[in-house]
């Protein structure tokens, strides 16, 4: 992970952290329930199918994805990651991705984390674009993205494999400066 000043989660439920290796298990734990897999494109068998992911993360290379993980204030629980991927230095965009564990949606948490994690992209990182795709089916992912000045941009069919099937996205982005 780069070294900058990490953003403030700005929510009363929860702080940022570099995510670690030792958080695979938790984070494994709450991506597998089905209530999250079903409008995700996470495809895990264990936890440590999360290892490519992480040896991503602690890369130094400039395009190399940066994860954050979500944890309560009141215990150091992990309850979610944020972060960036398909990062593209030459361009200075990247892609906005999050999860969080069902045990804080419907409490603010992911809009104010995507709101502080972007306004970090922009103002800290440099980016002048991030966009995200959304699987069709995740309703509350998109009022999240649409919370947070996201414009939706286009509708992409067949975009990922979704566990052996193809799964249609909506495309989001947000312009740096613009809201």
């Amino acid at each position: 992970m780069i070294a900058v000043d990490l953003p403030a989660s700005g929510h009363p439920l929860v702080t940022l952290r570099p995510l670690e290796y030792s958080d695979a298990s938790a984070w494994y734990a709450y991506l597998a329930d089905p209530a999250v897999v079903e409008h995700t494109s996470w495809n895990l068998q264990c936890a440590d199918d999360l290892q490519a992911n992480f040896d991503d993360y602690a890369s130094a290379q400039p395009s190399s994805s940066i994860r954050l993980a979500v944890l309560l204030r009141d215990g150091g629980r992990l309850v979610g990651t944020i972060g960036f991927n398909a990062i593209s230095p030459q361009h200075r965009t990247a892609e906005i991705a999050y999860d969080l564990a069902p045990a804080v949606w419907g409490q603010g948490v992911a809009t104010s984390v995507v709101n502080a994690v972007v306004d970090w992209g922009f103002q800290r990182l440099g980016f002048l674009r991030i966009q995200a795709t959304v699987l069709e089916s995740n309703q509350r992912s998109m009022r999240v993205l649409e919370r947070c000045a996201f414009e939706r941009e286009g509708y992409l069919r067949c975009y990922r494999q979704i566990r052996g099937r193809s799964g249609n996205f909506w495309l989001y982005a947000r312009i740096a400066g613009v809201q």
